[in-house]
């Protein structure tokens, strides 16, 4: 679980509702001084949240850049049916980001996707490129998640099924390594309004997940493959050849592992610049 080191959008950005074809979502929105030179859309990982990027908001508005956070549907802030499980499969979260970057009315976005996020951004992608003008993939990999993290998500499952989400959430805090932090009663917070059926869905899609890499290579849209050093959700050998395979960028952050964005925000969002700084204008 990302942990991002406070809850409070910083100054440059604020919290914001996005009304959709498809439902509203909650946001944070970040604007740089004067007209953006692009928009970023950045999607969360499992049982992550909006706020897992909060510390590259002010970095990416001193490059000019504006960058939209997303609860996807059922996540934290962003409502969603509890039992119904069909509003999560990844197809109907993939055509979410298409209505909600159609919203946002701004033009090809640079689309970045964290874990979880970035199979159901490659999904959009899939589906109609057009909208975008980049893809990062940040510690999100190429297939279903590594059979350690498998069985992690088993367990997760399986509590699901027989306990509430207050309880599911004791059972982990017992299971990890205590780790006091100021956002502790924020990170509690937000488990509790996540929705079990989207955790249950997405949690399940994580562990069959099919290899699309061929399908998004072919596309030939400029894809960033971004990671910390260390991942134990999928290796950064499997990320490599996966940017091999895209003829990707690849970025690895010193210092970070699974959650870079969290762990070194401001390497990872010099690094995100960097990329889209050397794209051709559009």
């Amino acid at each position: 679980m990302s942990k991002p080191p406070t809850f409070t959008p910083p100054p440059c950005a604020h919290a914001d509702l996005l009304r959709t074809a498809r439902g509203d979502f909650a946001v944070i929105d970040a604007r740089p001084t004067g007209t953006p030179r692009g928009t970023v859309v950045l999607l969360p990982g499992f049982t992550g949240s909006k706020e897992d990027f909060i510390a590259l908001h002010e970095p990416l508005a001193a490059a000019g850049y504006r960058s939209v956070a997303i609860d996807g549907r059922g996540q934290y802030e962003s409502e969603g049916p509890k039992d119904d499980q069909s509003p999560y499969q990844q197809g109907e979260l993939a055509r979410d980001v298409l209505a909600q970057v159609e919203a946002l009315a701004a033009g090809p976005v640079h689309l970045v996707g964290h874990s979880l996020g970035g199979q159901i951004s490659r999904a959009a992608v899939l589906l109609d490129p057009t909208p975008f003008r980049s893809l990062t993939l940040m510690s999100s990999g190429p297939a279903q998640i590594s059979p350690s993290q498998q069985q992690r998500a088993k367990l997760l499952l399986d509590a699901l099924t027989v306990m509430d989400m207050a309880q599911v959430w004791e059972a982990i805090q017992a299971l990890d390594a205590p780790e006091e932090t100021d956002t502790d009663a924020e990170l509690r917070g937000r488990w509790l309004r996540h929705s079990p059926a989207q955790l249950t869905t997405t949690g399940r899609q994580l562990t069959t997940e099919p290899d699309r890499v061929d399908e998004l290579a072919a596309l030939s849209l400029p894809t960033h493959v971004l990671s910390g050093e260390q991942d134990d959700t999928w290796p950064v050998p499997l990320l490599d050849e996966m940017a091999r395979r895209l003829g990707a960028e690849r970025t690895v952050i010193t210092g970070a592992e699974h959650s870079p964005n969290t762990d070194q925000p401001e390497r990872t969002a010099a690094a995100l610049i960097a990329f889209w700084d050397r794209l051709p204008a559009h």
